[in-house]
């Protein structure tokens, strides 16, 4: 069967990729791909052994088409209208949680705050055993049991779970399910040293109004010294709204952006359509690997109007359009139709779908080839890899010891049990922290024959020692020197948990924290000791460095790094 599978999606392939080959006129290319497609599907279903599943075939076969254009065009049935629409209105219908298959059971993971889930009383880390009487088993899909658990508001889903770390750990619970909105700004304040911040997390119908309030309410407080945006994992969301975001700081019928399709007539151009609110205002946005797509437009126009300086890291370089077009019986695709190119001219997509490798895959746009372009007053930027920052403010590199304390869930197990030993609370999100208790505790629930981690110095000198063997160099001194050097650098499991203290705190803080506080708590929380936060706020108070900034230099280097990169 799968043989037949691929078989398939082999001919939606060969149709997608006759097509791409021709102009729009050659209509006799397409049809004929089209007539044998179709031929092969009515031979397979009428004449194949088994009965093979219509629907599923022709959906493995859609998969593989769009799968060899990019990862951005996607074909949504008509029983997945929801995720099409929450994109654009920032809102579903459902419990509110976010779920995970974990070995062979789905389990609860973030019931979000006033979510219909929460209110009922799941908790992170129920595991699902049954939605309305059906077994929730290891074989069924994890999106299967996410549709199950949408539906319109107001019906009625039962779920019964069983509760780890709990006495009564079967519980049942009936969940009307609920319109979810997805909050674009879920904080939004003005900082102590009167520095204003606006969290953005994606870019849906919502959020111009929002950050518009936000702006609004930030520039009535007298001794404001500027605005942070912080569009860091902002993946995106419609570009009008990213555009309606920049109308707040640049003047009336200034270009944002402007889209090109494959010819010259599909172009368009996106202006400001409303007097600033904050013309004035000092601005900084902070941007990292996860800021893509809308995020990138709203950094990089702000950038190439010399409006705002960006601090952090490089984004991610989405440079694409997609648009939703109607299908057949109900569904939708979202095709990439266009390329989106900021005020300098830039395009900034990083990965250039239209070349493959020979095995398929596809690579990042290196340095070397992109180009020089100049923004408004001549500062000097690069297309084709994502926003470079003005000051580079590098993320600490994660070791093998923290990121198997994340990836094994360590942290999250803890936090669920520690939940369930403080159903009173944990006091208020001002004076919550992980203190030294919390963290020994942490380290008993840590079980040292389940933990297991790439010990990255033992696993060096296994490589050095084999190579020493390979070119003659072991002898007796050298092996002798080789046990020397184990004995010390040999990895203990409480030395290293010691030694990466700090990080781990700061995971458990994390961890705790969703399970008690709201999610504009949770952002407040996270601000404290946020190193590009921090780099962004002392310029904003040092208006000659912020100016520099936004002057071209010559013979300056394209970004600055900044002092915090290796603290």
């Amino acid at each position: 069967m799968k043989k037949i599978l691929l078989t398939m999606a082999a001919a939606a392939v060969l149709l997608v990729s006759a097509s791409a080959a021709t102009t729009r006129s050659n209509k006799s290319e397409v049809a004929r791909n089209l007539h044998i497609f179709n031929a092969l599907f009515k031979e397979l279903q009428t004449q194949y052994v088994d009965t093979i599943d219509a629907t599923a075939s022709m959906r493995t076969a859609i998969d593989a088409m769009l799968g060899e254009i990019d990862p951005y065009t996607e074909y949504y049935p008509a029983d997945e209208q929801d995720q099409l629409l929450s994109i654009s209105s920032g809102q579903f219908s459902g419990v509110g949680s976010t779920i995970q298959r974990r070995g062979k059971e789905v389990l609860f993971t973030e019931p979000q705050w006033g979510s219909p889930a929460r209110t009922a009383g799941i908790r992170h880390g129920d595991r699902i055993l049954r939605i309305d009487g059906d077994t929730v088993g290891p074989d069924m899909d994890i999106s299967e049991v996410s549709k199950r658990l949408r539906g319109q508001a107001g019906t009625h889903v039962r779920v019964d779970v069983r509760r780890p770390y709990a006495e009564d750990s079967l519980l049942s619970f009936d969940v009307t399910r609920g319109v979810i909105k997805v909050n674009p700004v879920p904080y939004y304040g003005l900082l102590p040293d009167s520095v204003g911040y606006i969290r953005i997390t994606t870019f849906n119908e919502k959020t111009a109004g929002n950050v518009h309030d936000a702006v609004a309410e930030l520039t009535r407080a007298p001794y404001l010294h500027g605005i942070v945006l912080d569009l860091r994992g902002n993946g995106g969301g419609l570009l009008e709204s990213a555009v309606q975001v920049v109308s707040n700081f640049v003047d009336k019928g200034t270009e944002v952006v402007r889209t090109r399709g494959r010819d010259v007539r599909s172009e368009k151009v996106f202006k400001t359509t409303r007097s600033p609110q904050a013309r004035r205002v000092p601005l900084v946005v902070l941007t990292d690997g996860g800021t893509a797509s809308s995020s990138e437009i709203v950094a990089g126009a702000l950038q190439d109007l010399d409006r705002a300086v960006i601090v952090g890291e490089r984004s991610f370089g989405k440079g694409l359009v997609q648009t939703p077009r109607p299908m057949p019986y109900d569904g939708y695709v979202k095709i990439t139709t266009g390329r989106y190119y900021i005020p300098s001219g830039r395009l900034i997509q990083a990965i250039d779908y239209s070349h493959r490798n020979p095995d398929g895959s596809v690579a990042r746009i290196p340095d070397s080839l992109t180009n020089v372009y100049s923004t408004r007053v001549g500062r000097k930027v690069r297309d084709g890899g994502g926003i470079t920052p003005d000051i580079k403010v590098e993320r600490k590199q994660m070791n093998r010891l923290i990121y198997n304390i994340l990836a094994d869930n360590w942290a999250f197990d803890y936090a669920t049990r520690y939940a369930s030993r403080h159903p009173e609370g944990i006091g208020s999100a001002e004076t919550f922290a992980v203190d030294d208790s919390i963290f020994a505790d942490f380290k008993a629930f840590i079980d040292p024959a389940r933990f297991s981690y790439d010990k990255v110095c033992e696993s060096g000198i296994k490589v050095l020692r084999e190579a020493a063997e390979r070119e003659g160099y072991m002898n007796d001194s050298v092996a002798a020197q080789f046990a020397v050097l184990e004995g010390l650098l040999r990895h203990d499991l409480d030395h290293d948990l010691d030694h990466n203290i700090a990080d781990i705190k700061e995971i458990l803080d994390d961890e705790i924290s969703t399970r008690y506080f709201s999610d504009s708590d949770i952002v407040r929380r996270s601000l404290q000791g946020d190193l590009t936060l921090d780099r962004a706020r002392r310029l904003l108070h040092s208006p000659a460095e912020y100016r520099d900034l936004l002057l071209p230099h010559e013979n300056a280097p394209e970004n600055k790094t900044s002092d915090d990169a290796a603290r």
